[in-house]
């Protein structure tokens, strides 16, 4: 039995689009799991966070992550932030075979300064969050068990290498 493989990084790196990919290649489902929560409560992400709160968010994350790493061969998009939480990365490292995309801070910002629906960059200065937020989270990116630097690099290829190291890991 494969175990889950969960894409993980911060936003913008590409852990949906790959994971769409990958989980095609592998002939797994695939589940993004902002979205699953966007259709829970049929509103966008920023919209639950303005309508709801952050906090509120992160436990409804929290409870979706959770339930959909009871199932088995499975490809899961976390979001930026879900790996923080101390529950959800325990039990992604305990039960599942991640994979921190990691990408230069100049793509980030270049893919995600003009999106208004990223919740944490509804402020004035995207580049300012983007760095503070990596800084903060990149020594808990590490954590996971394998890390794909995705600089220079075109989406298949990193799919590909997605698959060699899910396909070759000993469990």
């Amino acid at each position: 039995m494969k175990k889950n493989l969960v894409l993980l990084g911060m936003m913008g790196v590409g852990k949906s689009t790959l994971g769409k990919i990958v989980a095609k290649k592998l002939n797994l489902k695939f589940v993004d799991i902002d979205l699953n929560i966007e259709k829970k409560w049929s509103m966008k992400i920023w919209e639950i966070f303005e309508n709801k709160g952050e906090n509120f968010f992160r436990i409804e994350e929290e409870k979706e992550v959770l339930e959909c790493l009871k199932k088995n061969k499975t490809v899961l998009a976390l979001g930026g932030g879900a790996f923080m939480n101390k529950s959800i990365r325990n039990s992604v490292l305990k039960n599942s075979l991640s994979f921190w995309l990691d990408l230069n801070l100049k793509a980030i910002i270049r893919r995600v300064k003009w999106n208004k629906k990223r919740p944490l960059l509804n402020q004035q200065n995207v580049e300012e969050i983007i760095k503070k937020l990596y800084s903060e989270r990149k020594n808990i990116y590490k954590l996971a068990k394998y890390k794909i630097n995705c600089n220079k690099m075109k989406k298949d290829k990193i799919a590909e290498k997605i698959i060699f190291y899910y396909e070759n890991h000993k469990i």
